[in-house]
């Protein structure tokens, strides 16, 4: 009978099994060293990424800082300078007109009670067209297609539409740019008084488009004005400086006219520039 002992693995055999092993192994520790290395670079770019937000939230919040600090001219010429750059070529927008009007109602509050009738007509004026471009934004992104749809509609010279509340805004503008060149033509000069350039300013842009009602009220109004080194205070702002004062409406001024030029010329196509109030 033949008996069998157990099997003896050959040399070569034993060897090429503990290579199979040590590579297995290997490869193993080259999966999690590099599974580290990748959470490493993860967390670098986590790192990374919240140290950018950081430094862009601290940068929009000083940025925020600054702008708060800034006069009424000074952000108007904010929002009126990326439009000069395109020249007026497109269709008024709609924003940053919104933007000029809110500004506006900060300079009627600065002259006074005076102006109160005056701010709220150019409130309602605002929220009126807020509301229509809330609708629709897209749609509504420019004034000329707020003032298309009423003129389709045949509502355009309704007492409560929008096509008169861009109107009357427009014109409340006028009235801005005339008391500003005139503060800056009579900068430094004691001659005249506040309420005399205001009524100067009315003459020009507000006055042929009132009824005697509005300007009965206007006149009333101009005894109320402040005095002028007061407000030209309140317009510069936290800089004393009254040549800052002149320099932003040098700068303003050429901005905001050709805009308003833009709004009159679309108006006019709709017929709607000759429009008067009671």
């Amino acid at each position: 009978m033949a008996v069998y002992g157990p099997r003896h693995v050959g040399g070569d055999e034993a060897v090429e099994g503990e290579a199979v092993v040590v590579a297995a192994a290997a490869a193993a520790a080259g999966e999690k060293d590099e599974g580290e290395r990748d959470d490493e670079i993860e967390r670098d770019g986590e790192e990374e990424r919240k140290e950018n937000d950081g430094e862009e939230a601290e940068k929009e919040k000083k940025d925020q800082e600054d702008m708060e600090d800034w006069s009424e001219t000074r952000l108007a010429i904010a929002e009126l300078s990326p439009i000069s750059r395109g020249k007026m070529s497109s269709p008024p927008p709609t924003l940053p007109f919104l933007s000029i009007s809110l500004l506006l109602l900060q300079v009627l509050d600065k002259i006074g009670p005076t102006m109160a009738v005056l701010r709220l007509d150019v409130q309602r004026n605002i929220e009126r067209l807020q509301e229509l471009y809330l609708l629709d934004p897209s749609k509504y992104s420019t004034l000329t297609a707020m003032v298309e749809k009423e003129a389709d509609e045949g509502t355009a010279r309704k007492a409560d539409s929008c096509a008169r509340a861009v109107l009357w805004l427009t014109r409340s503008m006028d009235f801005t740019v005339a008391l500003l060149q005139r503060l800056e033509d009579e900068e430094g000069s004691e001659h005249q008084s506040l309420a005399q350039l205001v009524e100067a300013a009315y003459k020009v842009s507000l006055k042929p488009w009132h009824g005697w009602i509005a300007s009965a009220a206007s006149k009333i109004a101009m005894k109320l004005i402040p005095e002028r080194k007061v407000f030209v205070g309140w317009l510069v702002g936290k800089d004393p400086s009254h040549s800052v004062l002149k320099d932003d409406i040098e700068r303003l001024v050429p901005l905001l006219q050709p805009f308003l030029v833009a709004i009159h010329g679309m108006l006019a196509k709709f017929r709607l520039d000759r429009l008067k109030s009671t």
